[in-house]
């Protein structure tokens, strides 16, 4: 396959998955859509790492913010009444906070997946972001049924077992943050003559 035609991306198995023991379903479902490992470790990350994971700016942190607050719209429920606040920043803030409690509360994995259009395949492989609104099929929609309504309730991140890289630029830096070069493998696989 040539190189120029090949995409890389991140994807972590959250500690709900590898403590619910599906990872290698999760591993499976991307192998069998033609999708090729190139790195693969298991990691106890600390905050400062996972911290360091997000983009940290004012308006991710921000839009975090706008995302739950549109949830809570469409659920009919008050933010400030659920939360205490409807400040984007405020709750994008406490957000980023639980989501840093969440990938630290047990072991994940890191994994480097390589394909055509790897991005795009892996997030539609992946699911909505949200369990409770992923397709059935998908990790999320097969494997989880929580909601940002629960989560906030609970004051913890959504649950949702896996991350994937959104675009290039994303999987670039999220590569290069997780793994060094020599921590990964390109290999051609015996699938690629029939599938490509």
């Amino acid at each position: 396959m040539r190189s120029d035609l090949l995409e890389r991306t991140l994807v972590l198995v959250k500690p709900d998955g590898v403590k619910r023991a599906i990872v290698g379903k999760v591993l499976t479902r991307f192998e069998e859509a033609g999708l090729k490992i190139v790195g693969l470790k298991m990691l106890q990350v600390s905050r400062e790492y996972v911290g360091n994971h997000y983009p940290n700016t004012p308006e991710w942190i921000t839009g975090m913010g706008e995302k739950t607050l549109q949830t809570y719209r469409d659920q009919g429920k008050d933010a400030v009444e659920e939360i205490g606040t409807d400040d984007p920043m405020e709750i994008g803030t406490m957000i980023k906070g639980w989501n840093v409690d969440y990938l630290t509360s047990g072991p994940l994995v890191a994994l480097v997946l390589e394909g055509t259009h790897a991005i795009s395949v892996v997030r539609k492989i992946c699911g909505f972001t949200l369990p409770a609104f992923a397709e059935p099929g998908t990790i999320r929609g097969d494997f989880s049924i929580t909601s940002p309504i629960v989560a906030n309730e609970l004051k913890r991140a959504v649950r949702n077992l896996v991350h994937a890289s959104s675009d290039p630029e994303e999987a670039e830096y999220e590569i290069g943050y997780w793994f060094s070069e020599e921590e990964l493998c390109p290999y051609e696989s015996a699938a690629e003559d029939v599938m490509f």
